[in-house]
């Protein structure tokens, strides 16, 4: 497939907001220590993969592997209630962002909130719904766009 346009350069204006968003998002991890790296790559590849955003899976895929996330533990997200590779922390977070990115069709009931909550002070679940959101966002622009899938490298888009 074919990149329909650029979307940096057809609206800088517009995709420097998300970049906003990521540079608020990095400071979590390296500034107000309130974020695990490693964790919301996870998370956004399970965003992705529900989104079916190929341009994303290979970029977070990527990242997830130089932080040194295992194969077993990749390979197996899609199905990560089936499998034990996975800490109750983590569990809630994946389960966190599987229903905020379908809140289309379920609210965000009691139950989850309280049981993510126990993981996560409340900060860290804004920051978190945060990546969520984010990666929500950048599926949809790559999905529309469609940027060379594989193009990626490990640290383009650092902040």
């Amino acid at each position: 497939m074919s990149q329909r346009l650029n979307h940096f350069q057809a609206s800088p204006g517009a995709i420097n907001t998300l970049i906003d968003a990521e540079k608020y998002i990095s400071s979590c991890y390296k500034i107000k220590n309130t974020l695990d790296k490693t964790l919301s790559e996870l998370v956004k590849i399970r965003v992705s993969q529900i989104n079916g955003c190929a341009y994303c899976l290979d970029m977070h895929s990527k990242d997830a592997r130089a932080l040194g996330e295992t194969e077993q533990r990749l390979h197996s997200l899609i199905a990560w209630r089936e499998t034990n590779f996975f800490s109750e922390k983590e569990r809630a977070a994946l389960a966190w962002a599987e229903a905020n990115t379908l809140i289309h069709q379920n609210e965000i009931d009691d139950h989850l909130y309280k049981s993510t909550i126990e993981h996560f002070t409340e900060e860290q679940l804004v920051d978190l719904t945060l990546v969520i959101t984010t990666i929500n966002s950048w599926n949809r622009i790559a999905i529309s766009f469609k940027p060379e899938v594989g193009s990626y490298q490990v640290g383009d888009f650092d902040l």
